[in-house]
């Protein structure tokens, strides 16, 4: 009997592993445990020294550029005359639609740029028998994907998340899903978006794929008596965690004037942010101003291990999105869920996709976003209702388990991938 060959998936990343970005490790996870063989291309090296402890479960190849500039240029131009003489009219092809691109981007070296690394990854392609290629975000990553499927003559298709889909021009989002096999997106908010401009004949390609919590890292809530929001507190002050990169997005600055608020009603609470990124020194000086230092602390970066345990000590989960002065925005922050599955008692803004994962009153409260009197009121009613508290905490963990288990979003991404399995 002839052997059939595997079909092999090429996962293109612009950085592969990444602490914000548990989502896609736990697909990949999810996705090779199902059968799924795959290969990692990542456009970027690893940033930091933290990782989360579950990478090592990944079983797949990651092919990385050389890290210095100089052999990096020189293996780009190599995979080049590799793909020109290997197939001449296709290389062709993709450098007439980077040209094309370029003239008509804001950003042109950028679109010369995702040329350059496209040919590597055609190279690792041609190598390694790829025969789908799959791009985790809707800009550099699914340009690459396009060029380098034009140059090995594969199809390919991309995930779009947030920042991606709503910071690239609809045009070229219009563009890239009329050239991609499938599409996928991460909230209903987000398909509604895609499917307002795409073409009408390219409407069936987009697909609403959640992303997924591994429900095992995460301990069940309480069922009994004792309220969740005293759960593994060794102090009185109820603790509020949040979790999130410090850029504007994220409404830090927001949750900082409703803590604010609460120390000055005498509202008993101490709080942990978790995160990194550019405003943290307007972060702290804004702590400083407001005189919450003795309660408010920002931790920095967490591998992913030690936020388990974080949310465990928690009493209340609180992040407060919003969409900043360019656009950028969530499209549904993977620590909701993550806290939701913990247990822990949820407080958000109705923005973006987040109210298809919480329901106000039922499985979170939901406050209107850069309304830091409403976030402050939502906290104060969870800090003094024991009961409210057990009953989030449960339904919270129940709707995780129905619609936001890894294991069960992989096997529905799995059934669209072209190439999702072995053969």
């Amino acid at each position: 009997m002839k052997r059939v060959e595997p079909r092999l998936i090429g996962y293109v990343l612009k950085r592969y592993p990444r602490l914000s970005e548990t989502f896609i490790l736990n697909e990949i996870r999810a996705l090779e445990r199902l059968g799924t063989e795959l290969r990692i291309f990542s456009l970027m090296r690893v940033e930091g020294s933290l990782t989360h402890p579950t990478v090592r479960e990944v079983q797949a190849p990651v092919t990385y550029f050389p890290a210095r500039w100089f052999a990096m240029v020189l293996a780009a131009l190599k995979a080049h005359a590799e793909m020109a003489a290997w197939a001449p009219s296709r290389y062709l092809h993709a450098i007439l639609l980077a040209l094309w691109w370029s003239v008509r981007s804001r950003r042109p070296l950028s679109v010369w740029k995702q040329f350059l690394r496209s040919a590597y990854v055609a190279s690792g392609c041609r190598r390694h028998n790829i025969r789908h290629l799959h791009a985790r975000f809707a800009n550099a990553p699914a340009t690459v994907a396009r060029l380098a499927g034009v140059m090995c003559d594969l199809p390919y298709s991309f995930t779009t998340h947030a920042k991606d889909l709503y910071l690239t021009p609809r045009k070229v989002l219009r563009r890239r899903v009329a050239s991609a096999k499938l599409v996928l997106t991460c909230t209903r908010h987000n398909l509604e978006y895609l499917r307002s401009f795409a073409r009408s004949e390219d409407l069936g390609k987009i697909h609403l794929v959640y992303h997924g919590i591994d429900l095992a890292e995460f301990t069940p809530p309480q069922t009994a008596s004792e309220p969740v929001a005293n759960a593994g507190n060794d102090e009185d002050a109820p603790l509020i965690l949040s979790v999130g990169r410090l850029v504007p997005k994220k409404g830090m600055a927001d949750l900082l004037s409703a803590l604010h608020l609460l120390s000055r009603r005498g509202v008993q609470f101490r709080s942990l942010i978790v995160g990194e990124g550019p405003l943290r020194g307007q972060l702290e000086a804004q702590i400083g101003d407001l005189g919450v230092g003795h309660r408010v602390t920002l931790l920095g970066a967490m591998a992913h291990d030690r936020l388990v345990r974080l949310y465990e000590q928690a009493s209340l989960f609180v992040l407060a999105p919003h969409v900043a002065e360019d656009g950028d925005r969530d499209g549904i922050p993977n620590v909701l869920a993550e806290a939701m599955a913990a247990g822990v008692p949820v407080v958000s803004t109705s923005v973006s996709g987040i109210p298809e994962l919480l329901e106000d009153g039922q499985t979170g409260l939901l406050v209107p976003p850069r309304d830091t009197e409403a976030l402050a009121n939502a906290i104060a009613r969870l800090i003094e209702d024991a009961v409210l508290c057990r009953r989030l905490a449960v339904a919270g963990r129940r709707r995780i388990e129905g619609g936001f288990e890894c294991w069960e979003t992989a096997k529905a991404l799995q059934k669209l991938l072209p190439a999702g399995a072995a053969a």
